[in-house]
This record gives structure tokens, C-alpha cells and sequence, in this order.
């Protein structure tokens, strides 16, 4: 099982756990205060940087001594299997705003993929045999410049095909920096966003993920 929960941005807390004898906690891409949101209490076993900004990569925010992740790689911590997967972070080759990582992860019988602040406006053959087949996809929907927009974000789950999809550095309140909303995405995949109530946490099983389709979450965070 994991339990995901998400504060805000691109910022998540992931703990997986068999509740027999294996626990890890992953934590991805902590933010400062900078961004108008207060930095939460984060405690962790790996710790995984998507690109060098300051609302992606306040390393000293986390509590736990984690392993560093932050780049390109393949990466084995505590029974969690990483590979860290090369990215652009605008749509011409990083030539504006740089490279990001990918990071697709397994645990506990699932797959996990965060994308980070991606800019590409669809993702290379090469990408998708890397990122696989996901469970729960971790996706940036925001737009406004700084990373896909919400019909792009959909593009992509389509090329993906998830199970679950989380939604990710949109617009909340407090945040200092000008986003779309969660709405945008929820309409451009077809969602009746009144029917779907944002939980405080997710609690991922391979049990129970869904056998077609994607399912879109929504954390609060």
C-alpha cells in the first residue's frame, strides 16, 4: 500500500509500506517559503529533485538524512526501485528554461511516475518504454508558461494511459505564482469537476486500482 499525500506545487509525500516488515517514505520535490506557501513538515528515506528551481528543490526541508536523488539514473533505496528519466523543461530541447527529470518508481507491486515541471508538449518513444506501464501518474497541469498546459497534460495521460492520475502545481490559494486551475484539466479529461471531491490523502493498492481507464484523483493540499 502508499499512502500519497500532496502540499501543494509539485511537492509530495509518498509512504509505501506491505505492513509486514517494509516501510519507505519518498518525498519529491519540496518547495520554500518563497512561493507564498508555508513549508511543510517533511521527513523522509529518498528524496527525488526534479530540476535546480526554488520551488522544487529546498533539500534542507526534509527531516530523515534521505537519499538524494537528482538527476538521470537508476537508483535502488530501501525496496524502492527509481530510474530517474532525462526531460526538457520548456518544448525546444531545454533551450529556454533547462532539463528536468522524470522520475518513474516501483513499490509495493505498483508503478509510480512523477513528472515534474514538464515542457514538452508530448513525450518521445524513447520516454515511454522508460516511464511504462503506470499506476499512479503524477502530472503538471498548470500551465501559464512555466510548464504543459491542461489540454497538453491530457495529451500526455493519453499517451501514458495511467491508472490513476494526480494533478499537480495548478493554481491553490496563497501560491504567488499565476496558474490555471485544477478545473481546466478536469475539463479537458472530460470530468464533471463537481463530482469529484479532493481528498486529503490517496491510499494507492494494486488491489484495488482500476482495470480500464484512468481514474483522476485530487489531493488537497
Amino acid at each position: 500500500m502508499a499512502k500519497i499525500s500532496w502540499s501543494g506545487q509539485s511537492c509530495f509525500q509518498i509512504s509505501v509500506s506491505n505492513s509486514k516488515d517494509h516501510e519507505a517514505n519518498i518525498v519529491i520535490d519540496p518547495f520554500d517559503e518563497e512561493i507564498g506557501l508555508k513549508v511543510p513538515n517533511l521527513s523522509g528515506d529518498v528524496l527525488l529533485v526534479t530540476h535546480n528551481h526554488h520551488d522544487h528543490n529546498n533539500i534542507k526541508a526534509v527531516k530523515g538524512g534521505p537519499f538524494l536523488i537528482k538527476g538521470p539514473g537508476e537508483f535502488e533505496v530501501k525496496g524502492v526501485f527509481v530510474q530517474g528519466i532525462p526531460s526538457s523543461h520548456d518544448d525546444k530541447d531545454g533551450k529556454d528554461k533547462g532539463q528536468n527529470t522524470i522520475y518513474a518508481f516501483e513499490a509495493e507491486d505498483m508503478r509510480f511516475c512523477h513528472l515534474g515541471d514538464l515542457g514538452q508538449k508530448e513525450l518521445t518513444d524513447e520516454q515511454l518504454e522508460k516511464i511504462g506501464a503506470v499506476d499512479v501518474l503524477m502530472i503538471p497541469v498548470g500551465g501559464e508558461g512555466y510548464t504543459i498546459s491542461s489540454v497538453e497534460a491530457m495529451k500526455i495521460v493519453s499517451q501514458i494511459e495511467p491508472k490513476i492520475v494526480i494533478p499537480m502545481h495548478y493554481e491553490i490559494p496563497k501560491l504567488n505564482m499565476k496558474l490555471d486551475s485544477v478545473e481546466k484539466f478536469l475539463k479537458a479529461m472530460g470530468k464533471n469537476a463537481g463530482a469529484i471531491v479532493p481528498q486529503e490523502k490517496f491510499l494507492a493498492k494494486e488491489s484495488t486500482m482500476p482495470k480500464e481507464g484512468t481514474e483522476v484523483v485530487v489531493l488537497l493540499p
